[in-house]
């Protein structure tokens, strides 16, 4: 697969998938529910996703797919594209703006290209393996700060059926809070894309699937940021239908932060 076309392709689907979400987006949906409750999908997630998919899969020799939505399409590639047409939909379907478009590119186990589109601010995160990370055409740079004081941290959480998680994540907040100026979250790839840019100094999750979190990955590590799960080892990917039912962590953050924020998070 050519990487400029690769890119051209990406752009494009990610910013068809941000117009059709413009259609639906401004109005309180109904959101139905899937494995879970914090688990949702709504008439704009399969709409973005058919348009996007109709783009990915448009040439002679399409890559494999992995969508949220349509599942795992093997087209024998060493390819694949991993999409999430509506990150955000909880969110998405309440009227709020924090919701977006996420592609990743894979060859093979490796990240190649990555994008990040928040239709509801005209901001396109894209990212490229030793070349980078822009928005909207521009070079964007990770916190340089070594400390945690001052910074703003992401963390995210969803409800859990798994015994004590939730109460585990609680001590894990309440350790974090004094430490930075305060904790927000979208729960969103917002998150991410303001990790990248130096709004938020890091981002944190516990409950992440690929789609959510493969894009996220290679933007911030090439905004010169570090990623990794919560025990702090390297980021590895799933690339078989397994993915679907693989579990995620996720630590991102700007490099300086990321081992002081680790020193907190496996106290516990």
């Amino acid at each position: 697969m050519n990487v400029e076309k690769a890119r051209e392709t990406l752009k494009n689907a990610l910013e068809n998938g941000g117009e059709v979400l413009k259609g639906y987006a401004g109005r309180v949906m109904e959101a139905r529910i899937k494995e879970t409750l914090s688990s949702v999908v709504t008439d704009a997630d399969l709409a973005a996703e058919q348009r996007i998919l109709e783009i990915l899969t448009g040439g002679r020799s399409p890559g494999n797919i992995i969508s949220e939505e349509a599942g795992f399409l093997d087209h024998g590639s060493e390819y694949t594209w991993v999409v999430d047409p509506l990150d955000g939909t909880s969110n998405f379907a309440a009227g709020l703006p924090w919701y977006g478009v996420i592609i990743a590119l894979f060859r093979e186990a490796e990240l190649m290209l990555s994008g990040m589109l928040l239709p509801n601010e005209d901001q396109l995160y894209m990212a490229e393996g030793g070349r980078g990370a822009r928005r909207n055409g521009h070079s964007i740079q990770a916190s340089g700060s070594g400390k945690l004081a001052g910074q703003l941290i992401a963390y995210s959480f969803d409800h859990s059926d798994e015994q004590g998680k939730t109460e585990r994540e609680m001590r894990t907040l309440a350790a974090l809070s004094p430490q930075v100026r305060n904790i927000r979250s979208t729960n969103s790839l917002v998150d991410f894309c303001y990790v990248a840019d130096g709004r938020l100094g890091a981002a944190v999750n516990q409950t992440t699937r690929i789609w959510d979190i493969a894009a996220a990955t290679l933007l911030v590590k090439e905004a010169g940021g570090v990623v990794t799960d919560i025990h702090g080892n390297a980021m590895a990917f799933d690339l078989t239908r397994a993915a679907f039912e693989k579990n995620y962590t996720i630590v991102a953050a700007g490099a300086g932060l990321h081992p002081a924020l680790m020193k907190t998070i496996t106290a516990f």
